[in-house]
């Protein structure tokens, strides 16, 4: 059985098995009780051919049950709308999230300081949750410094975003190959 924690941060790499906890998580706290719902907070948008089929394919192996609602960029207005102590949130995921911010496919990219407050009013909401959230994004920074000063920009400013997340959130867990490895907090 897996226990909830009251804030999670999942952190892994491409297909380590993220969004598979977060769910695994939902379905745990929807099994607790009839009057207990989950909402997927959806960050993705489909820019091209290839993310619309992610998008499809996450759709069609989602946990029964779970509510959806498309959120790309105001996280904390998503969790003070969803704020109950009978629904547990999965924001699914930082990174895109993130990248609908710095590199949106409409319209001009956040200012630094723009990008710094939504942080802010993210930590903000997370403490003011009266429900359960649980967090997914990418740990991005372990491989080889990348090539380009706008990616290793990115790079820096999701470890950033990940380290103030982390540090409001009861639990952080990192998965790799399916499993979780508590960073802070137990991860069961």
């Amino acid at each position: 059985m897996l226990e909830l924690a009251r804030t999670e941060l999942i952190l892994g790499g491409q297909k380590s098995g993220k969004s598979r906890r977060a769910e695994a998580l939902a379905a745990a706290w929807m099994a607790g009780g009839a009057s207990r719902r989950a909402v997927l907070v959806a960050t993705a948008e489909a820019g091209d051919e290839e993310m619309r089929a992610r998008i499809e394919r996450h759709r069609r192996d989602r946990v029964a049950g779970l509510a959806v609602l498309e959120v790309p960029r105001d996280l904390a207005g998503a969790l003070a709308r969803l704020n109950d102590p009978q629904t547990l949130v999965v924001i699914d995921c930082l990174t895109l999230w993130l990248t609908n911010r710095l590199m949106p496919l409409h319209g001009a990219p956040d200012r630094p300081e723009d990008v710094d407050a939504a942080v802010v009013g993210l930590q903000d909401a997370l403490r003011a949750s009266a429900g359960p959230v649980v967090l997914v994004s990418n740990e991005i920074g372990l491989g080889v410094m990348p090539m380009g000063a706008p990616v290793r920009a990115f790079v820096d400013t999701l470890g950033t975003l990940n380290q103030s997340v982390a540090a409001v959130c009861e639990r952080v867990t990192f998965m790799a190959a399916g499993l979780p490895w508590a960073l802070k907090g137990a991860a069961r």
